[in-house]
């Protein structure tokens, strides 16, 4: 990143110290990795914004002639109305989706804190942020890159006392839980995990001395051990474009941390079991800010070589007072922890209230699955009785013919019928279908005795001459 933009968002880009690995030989092609992350919820969107605007040549040109007060001000947004159109379509673009991100955002919490039911005001609530301009959903205006550079400048200004305070608190918990352990241990077992406590306590504090960062001695260091150069031979502008490694004319917070390595590695191994890496990212934080105390003199949170060549020549540069460690501070008042103690004694009870809560509301969901359970299984023997009444009657029904019709049986043949006694068979008609002569009514059945025709009825069959 040039200086330009080095003076806009010096902040964004050294808010996390990452170390630096000098054996390497500097590529100019090798592709420049992602910074490290702000920390702040709107990172990606204030990067992609940078990244469009990078693109635009006036706009760059404005940023290197700007002041940086102006910058922080928010003043050079109003350059924004020259730069090109396609570079405006791609910010609104970002905005729109910034504010699709941060619409989620809330309906998610909301739902979280209220259940789903909810009606919410987006509008109302977007107007609560400050790195955007909510009135206008759909185009990035000059108010808008206003707005971002003035809440990423005062986010990020304090975000060395959220670290802080961060830290406090983690030291105080580390504290709190060790002396709840105590308290589950009889008496001879708490004398020795106090005695190994103070041992690793006194083991951690016995290391090399650590010199005071940004001192003749501290740089010296680094030039003779890191840099593999002549201690003898130290001068302060060679090392200045030694550490300068992005070549922006200046060294950020990112450059500066990366210094102190050497002086790290004295207190802190990830290997002992007696130190503690969170505490060694506090302590890179603190040498940072005592660099930037004594030698950024605008307060732009970079060192410009004027201003790293104006340190060197002060009395704290050649005669430091002694650097003290944190395991020589004192982080925290038995007050501090007293109340943070209560805090979390408060968090416990509502986190127990919520868990009682939850444990009923199981319950009762438990209850009514057992009720569903039971009325499934009603309706299962149910059906299942019906299924071995239909079979049953199935199978009690009589016999029935090849085509699934009851067979036919005549009441003599029938041995519960008796045929009826003293009454004539009755003697069913039959109806000649044989060809009738002409006239002959074919319906009219023959009666015995009756005219017939020729030849009809005769036992022989025979036709009279």
């Amino acid at each position: 990143m040039e200086l330009c933009w080095c003076l806009l968002f010096s902040l964004i880009v050294s808010a996390v110290a990452v170390p630096i690995d000098r054996t390497k030989k500097k590529d100019e092609n090798q592709i420049k990795p992602d910074s490290t992350d702000t920390g702040l919820y709107y990172d990606r969107y204030l990067r992609e914004v940078i990244d469009v605007l990078e693109t635009d040549t006036h706009f760059r040109e404005k940023l290197q002639t700007a002041d940086v007060e102006d910058i922080k001000s928010g003043k050079l947004s109003t350059e924004l109305d020259l730069v090109s159109h396609h570079i405006r379509t791609r910010l609104d673009e970002l905005k729109r989706q910034e504010v699709s991100r941060l619409r989620m955002l809330i309906r998610a919490k909301m739902d979280a804190e209220q259940g789903e039911n909810v009606q919410i005001d987006h509008l109302n609530l977007l107007k609560q942020i400050e790195h955007l301009d909510p009135k206008n959903s759909h185009t990035f205006e000059a108010r808008d890159l206003e707005l971002l550079i003035r809440a990423a400048t005062k986010d990020l200004e304090n975000y060395d006392q959220a670290h802080h305070e961060e830290f406090k608190r983690y030291e105080m918990l580390k504290e709190h839980e060790r002396r709840e352990y105590l308290k589950t241990l009889d008496g001879e077992k708490r004398q020795m995990e106090e005695a190994r406590f103070k041992e690793l306590k006194q083991k951690h504090k016995e290391h090399p001395k650590v010199n005071v960062p940004g001192s003749r001695d501290q740089l010296k260091e680094v030039w003779e051990e890191t840099d593999g150069l002549d201690p003898n031979e130290f001068d302060p502008k060679t090392f200045f474009k030694l550490h300068d490694t992005n070549s922006d004319g200046v060294l950020d917070e990112q450059e500066l941390e990366a210094l102190f390595t050497k002086e790290l590695e004295k207190v802190y191994d990830p290997k002992n079991e007696e130190d503690d890496m969170m505490e060694m990212e506090e302590e890179r934080l603190r040498m940072r800010e005592h660099v930037m105390n004594e030698v950024d003199t605008n307060k732009d949170r970079l060192v410009s070589l004027e201003e790293f060549l104006k340190s060197t020549e002060k009395k704290e540069f050649l005669q430091p007072e002694e650097w003290e460690t944190l395991d020589e501070t004192q982080i925290y008042t038995e007050e501090e922890l007293r109340q943070y103690e209560k805090e979390l004694s408060q968090q416990e009870t509502e986190l127990n209230l919520k868990v009682e809560q939850l444990r009923k509301e199981q319950e009762d969901l438990q209850r009514r699955q057992d009720e569903l359970d039971a009325q499934k299984k009603e309706y299962q023997q149910a059906l299942l009785q019906m299924e071995q009444k239909k079979s049953q009657q199935k199978a009690e029904a009589p016999p029935s013919g090849p085509e699934g019709q009851l067979k036919f049986q005549p009441p003599e043949a029938r041995a519960d019928v008796q045929a009826p006694v003293n009454e004539p068979a009755q003697v069913q008609p039959e109806v000649e279908t044989l060809d009738r002569a002409p006239g002959h009514r074919v319906d009219q059945p023959a009666v015995p005795g009756h005219d017939t025709q020729p030849g009809e009825n005769r036992p022989d069959g025979a036709v009279p001459q």
